[in-house]
């Protein structure tokens, strides 16, 4: 075993150990791992950069400010409130109503803003019409998730498995090639969600603290429940020491976290990303917060969304539709053959419906910093190194030759299943972008060796690195609705497992008949 291979395989057990203990942000601990690799002179300078100036991570960037963009116009609060049934219904009825029009929804916009905007809602209309949120907040997240992965700009690892693709010379995915796998997985989980998830999922677990039933006490001040975000200045702090009251002038009652509401000795409580803060607030603190990236979602039992004019609401639509058909159209051949030096994909209209939107004021062209998930680029960016460092090094070879060896008399489509099952576990464990850096490169490889195309390795990657569901730590989503439903650990994993089994025999199953190997 050479130097270069012993240190970058001891370069990627110390990210995933960083990783699983969320000592540093995914971005940071990536970052940190190229830099290693670059001091042993096992990636060049160019090498360690090239991922910043890549196609499929600048899609991703421009994709958040799209999202917010449809999200400000107040479409997206509108469209929910009309799918909620009004008067007297059932669970099922209910998600009957919602789940597809989600899933459909999630599949051309970022998942986070769909679930900030819907889970209060949903939350609020819930307890409206008697019936326990926790039915409703888990299979949001799951459709959300099962709809990012039927198009290629439906989640960013879509988009980082394509840039990788491009970067080793193949030919790409188009708009809704995943979808010929994808969409059989999508209505299969919402079945599913559909059938189980009344059994599989608790009821209503109530609040430590009942604070609405004080108003004498706290006069103007009125419940919160705030989900705290990465950026939030006093993570891995105890609560006493980072004084809560004096940097945002609301006083903590409760602290959920895993299904556990606590309201005894807060003082003491290290606050964790993903909690939910139950604070006494004015109406200002909303207002004052709500675009913050410090908290993920705040949620005070009204309406915090924009709500703008008919006009911006459809104009906001109508962009993002010219972008999906202007993509879509744009692959294909007599297209190719009449704009020949013109490359009409998604990165072009992106580009295009981002600059209109800024121009138009859809979203506030001053602010656009704030909407772009700047650890997520750096990931992404830091996952092109990384994958290079394996190649480099020859860790890619000799992990595909051990994954080879092992299965050598069972063909490639044992190979899928256990490069599935590698991805799916790195993307429970750690981010669905760095399980993605971490495979690419093994597929390549394995393919190369055993001489057969690449292309259903690709695609198994997208799907097993998205299909994040039986922990809530993979997916930022799951992380949001876990705190405002005050949810356990255990009821990802209840309900959660069975998904990610469904989505790896479909996967495994499909996608070799529509790739051949």
């Amino acid at each position: 075993m050479t130097f270069e291979i012993l240190f970058v395989l001891l370069g990627l057990l110390g990210m995933v150990i960083a990783l699983v203990l969320d000592k540093m942000r995914p971005g940071m601990v990536l970052f940190s791992v190229v830099v290693l690799f670059l001091c042993a002179g096992i990636l060049t300078p160019k090498e360690m950069l090239e991922g910043f100036s890549n196609k499929g991570m600048m899609t991703v960037a421009m994709l958040f400010l799209v999202s917010e963009g449809i999200r400000q116009s107040g479409a997206l609060g509108q469209i929910i409130k009309k799918l909620l049934p009004q008067g007297k219904t059932t669970v099922f009825k209910a998600q009957f109503r919602m789940l597809p029009t989600i899933a459909f929804i999630s599949a051309f916009l970022n998942n986070t803003p769909v679930v900030v905007i819907f889970a209060p809602i949903i939350k609020r209309w819930a307890e409206s019409v008697k019936l326990p949120a926790t039915k409703f907040l888990i299979p949001l997240s799951y459709v959300t998730i099962l709809g990012g992965i039927c198009t290629l700009i439906g989640t960013s690892t879509n988009l980082v498995v394509h840039g990788m693709i491009l970067e080793a010379g193949y030919e790409g995915f188009a708009m809704f090639e995943l979808g010929k796998v994808g969409i059989f997985i999508a209505i299969v989980g919402v079945i599913y969600l559909f059938a189980f998830s009344s059994r599989l999922l608790p009821d209503v677990r109530t609040d430590a603290v009942k604070l609405d039933e004080e108003p004498e006490e706290h006069g103007d001040l009125h419940r919160v429940e705030a989900v705290l975000g990465a950026r939030f200045p006093g993570i891995n702090k105890k609560l006493g020491d980072f004084n809560f009251k004096r940097h945002y002038g609301a006083e903590v009652k409760e602290i959920k976290r895993s299904g556990q509401s606590i309201a005894g000795n807060l003082e003491n409580e290290y606050l964790r990303e993903g909690d939910t803060l139950v604070v006494m607030a004015d109406d200002s603190f909303v207002k004052t917060w709500g675009e913050s990236s410090v908290f993920v979602l705040l949620a005070n039992g009204k309406d915090t969304e924009p709500v703008p004019g008919k006009g911006k609401r459809w104009f906001a639509l109508a962009l993002l539709i010219l972008m999906i058909v202007g993509a879509t159209v744009g692959e294909l051949p007599a297209v190719k053959e009449a704009f020949p030096k013109i490359k009409l994909d998604m990165f072009f209209f992106v580009s295009i419906t981002t600059i209109i939107m800024a121009w138009t004021k859809i979203f506030p062209a001053r602010k656009y910093t704030k909407y772009i998930s700047w650890d997520i680029l750096i990931t992404i960016a830091c996952a092109f190194a990384i994958s290079k460092a394996m190649v480099n090094s020859g860790v890619a070879d000799v992990v595909a030759r051990f994954i080879i060896g092992m299965s050598h008399h069972y063909g490639p489509h044992v190979l899928l299943a256990a490069m599935f099952i590698i991805t799916n576990l790195f993307t429970e464990l750690i981010t669905n972008n760095a399980a993605a850096a971490l495979a690419f490169p093994l597929a390549l490889s394995i393919s190369s060796q055993m001489g057969v195309s690449p292309m259903p390795f690709f695609v198994v990657i997208c799907m097993a690195a998205s299909a994040s569901f039986s922990t809530p730590i993979g997916y930022q989503t799951n992380l949001i609705v876990q705190g405002i439903g005050n949810y356990k650990f255990t009821d990802f994993v209840r309900i959660g497992l069975p998904l990610n089994i469904i989505t790896f025999l479909i996967s495994v199953f499909l996608i070799p008949l529509i790739w051949p190997f």
